[in-house]
């Protein structure tokens, strides 16, 4: 990006971190330069309200008075090379996983100190457990209580339990309608 941008232009770069109670973190451009803030509300624009460190994200960023800011997010990928370490989980292949379908769900509650919470599908009474392992490989480090969010939920070793997390826009149908599980 050039140093004397004010227009917004499309980066690609590495969160360096992202804090959700600060509201805000940093991506490193790959092309160098200063810092990129990533502020909640731009993220919150994209369906999301966290993102994981080390995620790649494609963005519109802009030089301001207060430095170069993101205006946009287009696209985020997950951090690349984690392992999922959760025994539920370790032994599905990505494709076992992308053939069970999406669901919309809202959180019930999610503690990133005790590193799991539960949500609900739409239409069950039912909890499913989110691990902050399924939560990084997602791309995502936090979760808040009420928010929607879309899930592949499978039956693990203990219950109900999601095996991805993804935005809520996902699981939107092109006639406007939602997946049901």
């Amino acid at each position: 990006m050039s140093e004397n941008a004010s227009s917004p232009q499309s980066v690609s770069g590495t969160v360096k971190w992202f804090d959700p109670v600060k509201g805000f973190g940093f991506v490193i451009a790959d092309e160098g330069g200063a810092d990129i803030l990533l502020h909640v509300n731009v993220l919150r624009n994209f369906g999301q309200s966290s993102i994981a460190d080390g995620a790649r994200v494609e963005m519109l960023a802009q030089k301001t008075d207060r430095g170069v800011q993101a205006s946009e997010v287009l696209a985020i990928q997950p951090p690349k090379g984690l392992q999922p370490t959760l025994t539920d989980i370790v032994d599905l292949d990505g494709d076992q996983i992308a053939a069970t379908p999406l669901v919309a769900a809202r959180i019930k509650w999610f503690d990133k100190a005790k590193g799991f919470g539960f949500a609900n599908v739409f239409g069950s009474s039912e909890d499913v457990f989110v691990h902050m392992d399924v939560l990084r490989q997602s791309g995502l480090s936090d979760l808040a209580p009420g928010e929607a969010i879309a899930l592949r939920v499978i039956d693990g070793k203990r219950g109900r339990m999601a095996a991805e997390v993804q935005a809520w826009e996902t699981v939107l149908l092109p006639d406007g309608g939602c997946s049901a599980e």
